[in-house]
């Protein structure tokens, strides 16, 4: 049995991990923290935990409980000390995404977790959906020739429209929080580019085999009364060409109830045909050199244990496996260097080069 906790509930994605830890038959949940108990609340409720599991105190709630794993939910510009704590008590992680607020923190923490000898995964939710690994699936295979373009457009009606397990809030509560919510403040790693451009970039790492640009330029709005973007689009230049990442916060409608125009996912180019694979659709449309009209493809059964980041890791730790894919360390790293680049071009409103 692995023992999990849940740390920190700042992302609201908190909830969703601990529902697959509550529900993977090898899992038990053994506390969960937050330095305001109020936030704990529903979690408490929804997995039947006692009030002897519920922390404020983060060592505490580790060294108590004796987690396997440990699931942080923290604030973008925290992650670097969460890490790097839970890394000095031996623990794994799986870090909710966004990887870091820069390079230079991700390396840390890298860092620290391989000084531990544990495992540190970076959970974008994106990674598990069927349509994705199916387009992954199709360019391994060769059936797109090599990758040459990847085009992203992403995002929602906003971090504050939903709750765990995506239920939906009001425009009364988006009004009253966004003053005060960690998501709009600049010093806490807010905004739509460090929340979304990531999923892009370390996706399209993925999709391109690992391939990093050349140089990267980004242009983001500039909301009157707000420390932080809602929308940022990124053009990035590879040797094979200019790849596309925009992200949005502020959708016409959010993708996982209707697609909104233009629709969220990614178009991937290669030298054979292209696919594009949209965030939770149930097909992917797929073009090759023997087959020019873009036709669907059913996706992939998504069998265990790859349905969920939780399953996932417990494979891990279990089998002594090394995390791999947009999850590791290594891959989204570069997807951070991407960010911290596109950050750079869009507070000096430049083209730059790829920050190493």
């Amino acid at each position: 049995m692995i023992r999990v906790c849940g740390i920190n509930f700042d992302h609201m994605h908190m909830g969703d991990n601990l529902r697959m830890a509550h529900d993977h038959p090898d899992v038990e949940i053994v506390g969960v923290c937050d330095e305001d108990t109020s936030r704990v609340r529903s979690a408490v409720s929804k997995f039947g935990l006692s009030e002897d599991a519920v922390y404020t105190d983060w060592r505490r709630c580790i060294e108590e409980s004796r987690p396997d794993l440990v699931i942080l939910c923290p604030a973008t510009g925290r992650h670097r000390e969460y890490v790097e704590g839970v890394a000095a008590l031996g623990v794994h992680v799986l870090l909710e995404k966004p990887f870091a607020s820069n390079v230079a923190e991700a390396d840390a923490m890298t860092q620290a977790m391989r000084d531990a000898g544990r495992l540190l995964a970076i959970n974008w939710p994106l990674a598990w959906v069927p349509s994705h690994r199916t387009a992954k699936r199709l360019i391994d295979a060769g059936a797109i020739g090599e990758v040459r373009e990847v085009r992203f457009y992403d995002g929602n009606r906003g971090p504050l429209w939903h709750l765990a397990d995506k239920v939906e809030t009001s425009p009364e509560f988006v009004a009253e929080e966004k003053g005060r919510s960690w998501w709009y403040q600049r010093a806490s790693g807010g905004g739509s580019l460090l929340d979304y451009l990531g999923y892009g970039t370390t996706l399209g790492t993925w999709f391109l085999g690992g391939a990093t640009p050349v140089e990267v330029t980004c242009v983001t709005d500039e909301p009157t009364g707000l420390e932080v973007d809602e929308h940022a689009i990124v053009v990035a230049r590879y040797a094979s060409g200019l790849c596309k990442f925009e992200t949005r916060w502020g959708t016409f409608t959010d993708p996982w109830t209707h697609q909104p125009q233009p629709k969220c996912g990614f178009v991937i180019v290669g030298s054979g045909g292209t696919i594009s694979s949209y965030d939770y659709e149930e097909i992917v449309m797929l073009q090759t050199r023997g087959r020019p009209d873009a036709h669907p493809v059913p996706v992939d059964p998504v069998e265990p244990p790859f349905q969920d980041p939780v399953q996932y890791m417990v494979a891990c730790i279990t089998s002594g496996g090394d995390v791999e894919g947009p999850l590791s360390p290594e891959v989204s790293r570069a997807g951070q260097q991407i960010v911290d680049s596109a950050v750079l071009s869009a507070r000096e409103k430049r083209t730059v080069s790829l920050l190493p």
